[in-house]
């Protein structure tokens, strides 16, 4: 009787959690699938999703009977897209000054309102089918690792934050002009560091809370100061040992240089490029961010910063150079990471306007598929992230994109199509029925 009884209960579980299961299960048909790994459309998938991970990719003959699927077969799905390059606790107009407004923001605007309009900026990533950011600083004392934790516990809504916490730096940060006996307001938004050895304790600091990498400046120009090859060596090797990844900010080739020479894993920016730092970084598989605009961006830009007319043939002059520089970088085997680097406000919102980023990525030469790969695959790869985020595979997070239109033929407008987008399986926006 106890033996029977105690089968009956392992049946009546079994039964309910397959009741869940199904309940939890989501299946979507594909038309043209992006296989980000293999950067290939395929055609005609089915993805099975169960709760916040993907279960299965598939044939549509694989759709179980009496299941019901989100029809998707005129639809390019892709996984969710990734900025790797943003600041959403930070803001500035066009017009204003950097310092000067950096310094305002530290010392008028408190921690509380800096989260939460950076919470709304945040979402608005979302709503672009952006579904990961790396947000890399000029974020107060880990105000980002504060964000990222309120969406990760859903307490608001926005894309999945990977976080450095402040930036580490030599003297002065990137905020220039201020008086010796105001240096200490830096010290709110940036990590300064003095040495070897504290920057070892700076990097430790930042593991202590809990951010997802590493971010420096290797240079802080227009201020003068730089990091040293072997203040970045220590930051490198003590973050490694905590498999963190490191990543630069670089203007000047000679700080890009030194980086890759201590061993960081990626270039933000990279402006002034030489050829020589280039093939050191592909040889060593160092990625770099290119975090350049359209001309439509750069020409609403000027005007909104007060440009006049005869003020602005530089940006053709400007974009050529960047173009050159990508396309070498490409030729040479370098990674190129998608990041926008987008903290100007042009009147729209932050997520709209990370979506330059493709503009840009497209007139500067890449082709479509090669400029997805850099905002999924890539990315997460170079996040270690490839088998959660950025691929659409069994046991990643299921989040989820489709796009309205020709990939290949007809990528600006079709990448600025979003009509069904999912993260961890909760779907944000549906407007393909």
């Amino acid at each position: 009787m106890f033996r029977n009884l105690i089968l009956l209960i392992i049946i009546l579980i079994s039964s309910e959690e397959q009741l869940i299961g199904q309940e939890n299960s989501i299946y979507i048909k594909a038309g043209l699938l992006y296989d980000s790994k293999e950067n290939k459309l395929v055609k005609n998938k089915l993805i099975h999703i169960r709760g916040t991970k993907i279960i299965s990719v598939s044939e549509f003959e694989s759709l179980p009977k009496n299941s019901q699927a989100i029809d998707l077969t005129g639809y390019t799905v892709l996984p969710g897209l990734i900025d790797a390059h943003t600041h959403v606790l930070f803001s500035q107009d066009a017009n204003e000054d950097f310092s000067e407004h950096s310094i305002q923001s530290l010392t008028m605007e408190s921690d509380a309102l800096r989260v939460l309009r950076g919470s709304k900026r945040a979402r608005s990533y979302l709503d672009q089918g952006i579904t990961s950011i790396k947000d890399l600083g000029n974020s107060g004392l880990y105000l980002d690792v504060a964000l990222r934790d309120a969406i990760n516990e859903g307490t608001v809504e926005g894309p999945r934050i990977f976080a450095t916490g402040p930036i580490l730096a030599a003297n002065g940060g990137q905020i220039y002009n201020v008086l010796p006996e105001h240096q200490n307001i830096i010290d709110l938004e940036y990590r300064i560091i003095s040495s070897p050895v504290d920057a070892r304790n700076a990097v430790r600091e930042h593991v202590n809370q809990n951010v997802d990498l590493i971010k420096i400046c290797a240079d802080n120009l227009p201020n003068k100061t730089f990091l040293t090859t072997d203040e970045i060596k220590a930051i490198v090797q003590t973050a490694h040992s905590y498999n963190l990844k490191v990543t630069a900010h670089c203007v000047t080739n000679q700080s890009a240089w030194n980086a890759v020479e201590a061993g960081v894993d990626g270039i933000e920016h990279g402006f002034n490029l030489a050829d020589s730092t280039l093939t050191k970084m592909a040889e060593k598989q160092v990625y770099m961010v290119p975090t350049e605009n359209s001309k439509d961006y750069m020409n609403t830009y000027v005007k909104l910063a007060g440009y006049n007319a005869n003020e602005t043939e530089w940006i053709d002059t400007y974009l050529n150079k960047m173009k050159d520089r990508l396309k070498k970088a490409i030729d040479k085997g370098v990674p190129i990471v998608a990041g926008s680097d987008n903290y100007t406000d042009i009147k729209v919102s932050r997520g709209e306007s990370s979506t330059d980023m493709f503009r840009y990525y497209f007139e500067a030469g890449m082709k479509p598929l090669d400029i997805l790969q850099s905002s999924t695959y890539i990315s997460a790869f170079h996040l270690n992230k490839e088998n959660d985020i950025g691929y659409i595979n069994p046991q990643a997070n299921a989040d989820i994109i489709a796009v309205k239109g020709d990939i290949i033929n007809d990528f600006i407008s079709t990448i600025e199509n979003v009509e069904f987008i999912m993260k961890d399986g909760k779907i944000y926006e549906n407007t393909t029925d």
